[in-house]
């Protein structure tokens, strides 16, 4: 795979999971890295998220393969605050050429606390397509002024490309917001090609980080039983893929062996979109 020497990478959800591992990837490809994370617990998501010391591990991380990192503590559903470290970006590192709009959360809300629902569907939908929105707004107009190029990568997941958890706010956010990240996608392909940006959005599977590890996650898989639970099943022998693998596929969407793949829902699933 060609280098990504002299590029800088701007990942949102960087402290841990995914985007720190696609942080560790493209710096060991070359790019030096803003690493953007909240770095606080939202109330209504029911697992821990990222800390400031885990979002210092991954700028450590990136500077142990030799490449300069930015950590950035910013909320996604904050567009001045993302505007703010996308500055800091130019300003320090010289410039964008990589996106990867990677922050997500997602939370699991039965009819018991229905009257959590209306917080849960907004913080979900929030970070996870709100957010992603706001990446877009903070970062494009920074690679077309630049007139250089650029890759964007948006993560979604197979529940934007087969929906399940309907009836849940957590999981009806999430199922949603991950869907209008394709659609986001492909109006800002379409938009941006004329620019030399691509835009595309990569697909995982279960994967093995704390969103789906997570005590809380387990004990409603437990609860639903072995039908339901089977929904979430691939179709290869394998119950979770690594972040690690979705990195690879990241990697290979900004690099030029990619220049002229836009617009593409890439799957990391194991089958699991053809059970």
């Amino acid at each position: 795979m060609s280098s990504l020497e002299g590029r800088v990478a701007f990942i949102t959800g960087a402290g841990r999971g995914q985007g720190r591992s696609h942080a560790v990837r493209l710096a060991k490809a070359g790019a030096d890295v803003v690493a953007v994370d909240i770095c606080r617990d939202v109330p209504t998501v029911p697992y821990p998220l990222a800390s400031q010391a885990d979002l210092d591990e991954t700028v450590a991380l990136v500077e142990q393969e030799g490449r300069r990192a930015l950590g950035v503590v910013a909320d996604t559903r904050d567009l001045t605050a993302l505007r703010s470290a996308v500055a800091r970006a130019v300003d320090e590192l010289g410039g964008l050429d990589i996106v990867v709009a990677n922050a997500g959360v997602t939370s699991w809300i039965g009819d018991e606390r229905d009257e959590l629902a209306e917080a849960v569907w907004d913080d979900v939908l929030g970070t996870c397509l709100t957010g992603t929105w706001h990446t877009l707004r903070a970062t494009t107009p920074v690679l077309v002024g630049q007139g250089r190029g650029g890759a964007i990568v948006i993560t979604s997941s197979t529940a934007g490309l087969k929906g399940f958890g309907g009836g849940l706010a957590g999981t009806d956010a999430y199922t949603a917001a991950k869907t209008g990240i394709v659609g986001l996608m492909r109006s800002y392909a379409t938009a941006l090609a004329p620019h030399r940006i691509r835009v595309n959005t990569v697909h995982p599977t279960g994967t093995d980080t704390v969103m789906v590890t997570n005590e809380r996650f387990q004990q409603l898989l437990a609860q639903v039983g072995d039908v339901a639970a089977d929904a979430y099943r691939n179709a290869m022998p394998v119950e979770l893929i690594s972040p690690e693998d979705v990195s690879e596929a990241v990697a290979w969407l900004v690099s030029d062996e990619a220049r002229y793949v836009t617009g593409v829902q890439l799957p990391v699933d194991a089958g699991f979109l053809v059970r």
